[in-house]
């Protein structure tokens, strides 16, 4: 396509992410994700720990923003949160070498991957997709993004959740089995990665049930915070 191109159709918005201090924004191309990547979210959940985690997706569209009101989702009475360190790549390619991924990191941000427990356990056990249970609308809340040229690639420090005021995940990323540059490596192998890429990291344990009406904060030391409210279903 050119640039001038004619749609037949209404074109598409750009999703994008603020950045901390900056007027631009980040223009998001895809969400990827990892499964399984703290230990006592793996033992919570009931899955072997024995097991790597592996990558699953959500369109770039599902993005909402620090503050927002998020409806209940449909089909779901098992709405769960996970916090997650939010990876924002400027570059990227095919079988990115671990020792070369940093460079390709744009920065960093909290986020939320909003989870359909119950649509994920029942697809899981007919061994069908996750998407209905990860991919749905509004589930990637995600707060603004830190430019790693300002905070460095933090390796270390406290993620957490709460709901309403009372703490649910607690951690901290030396406990990820899998660090940043091993996960964009890693994906790089079956993907070829590019600008707009972000990463969701996974969840440390505490994840539970989401109601109408309950308020989230959550964070990451160095990082940021992020916030977001459950409202009625739509």
């Amino acid at each position: 396509m050119t640039a001038n191109t004619s749609f037949v159709v209404p074109a598409p918005r750009q999703p994008s992410i603020p950045v901390a201090g900056e007027a631009g924004t980040f223009p998001v191309r895809r969400i990827w994700c990892v499964g399984r990547n703290y230990l006592e979210h793996i033992r919570e959940m009931g899955n072997d720990e024995r097991d790597p985690p592996f990558f699953f997706a959500k369109h770039a569209d599902m993005i909402v923003p620090d503050g927002a009101t998020v409806p209940y989702p449909p089909l779901t009475r098992d709405l769960h949160h996970e916090v997650e360190l939010v990876v924002a790549l400027k570059s990227g390619g095919l079988n990115i070498p671990a020792d070369k991924a940093l460079d390709h990191v744009y920065g960093y941000a909290v986020g939320i991957d909003l989870t359909r427990r119950d649509l994920q356990q029942a697809s899981r056990k007919k061994e069908r997709p996750w998407e209905i249970g990860k991919s749905f609308d509004n589930s990637a809340p995600c707060g603004a993004l830190q430019p790693a040229g300002r905070i460095g690639h933090p390796a270390k420090g406290r993620i957490w959740l709460s709901v309403n005021g009372t703490e649910r995940q607690a951690g901290d990323l030396t406990e990820l089995i899998w660090n940043v540059p091993e996960i964009i490596a890693k994906l790089s192998e079956q993907v070829a990665l590019a600008a707009g890429d972000i990463i969701m990291t996974g969840t440390p344990a505490g994840v539970a049930a989401l109601a109408p009406g309950d308020a989230i904060e959550c964070g990451i030391d160095g990082v940021g915070t992020l916030r977001v409210t459950i409202g009625p279903a739509a």
